[in-house]
């Protein structure tokens, strides 16, 4: 499975939505300062949200975006699968299970990969936005991000995306 930077990036919008459920729509300027995020690249992935079914749009003065259901009905495997494509790291689970069956020498391998698919797409299936974001009075306690990302650089593990490191902070 690979997470694009789009799909980093909508992962992270849609968890400050969700810690805001109640508070109603929030502005993408918003979304975009909290979460550090390109203003302009998050419009088009909410955009594609919108259009899926994820998040609805309000307009006027109080206007933003919103979950269109509660965050613990939104699972991970959905909105990676709608930015990212398959959730499978090596493939259809069918194509796999065919090479099992013809390439007997090779045939534990694959097994172990489906078996790194299934678990991989068990974990996002059954994880929520609820479950990733914790208690809803988190989005109130915390340091905002735009001054605490600068603070401490000593527990940053890079994660490789596509290819390219990125910085994750451990916490």
């Amino acid at each position: 499975m690979k997470i694009s930077q789009k799909g980093l990036y909508a992962l992270q919008a849609l968890m400050m939505l969700a810690r805001h459920y109640d508070q109603g729509a929030i502005k993408i300027r918003d979304i975009a300062y909290e979460e550090i995020l390109p203003e302009k690249f998050l419009e088009l992935i909410l955009l594609e949200m919108k259009n899926a079914r994820i998040v609805e749009s309000v307009r006027g003065a109080k206007g933003g975006y919103r979950l269109r259901r509660s965050p613990s009905e939104i699972h991970l495997s959905e909105i990676i699968r709608l930015i990212d494509g398959p959730l499978a790291p090596f493939g259809d689970a069918e194509q796999l299970r065919s090479l099992i069956n013809r390439d007997v020498e090779h045939r534990a391998l694959y097994q172990v990969f489906l078996d790194v698919r299934d678990a991989a797409a068990r974990i996002l299936e059954n994880t929520t936005l609820a479950d990733i974001v914790g208690a809803p009075d988190t989005g109130g306690a915390k340091v905002s991000k735009r001054r605490s990302k600068k603070k401490d650089q000593s527990s940053v593990l890079p994660m490789v995306i596509h290819g390219n490191v990125t910085r994750v902070k451990d916490e």
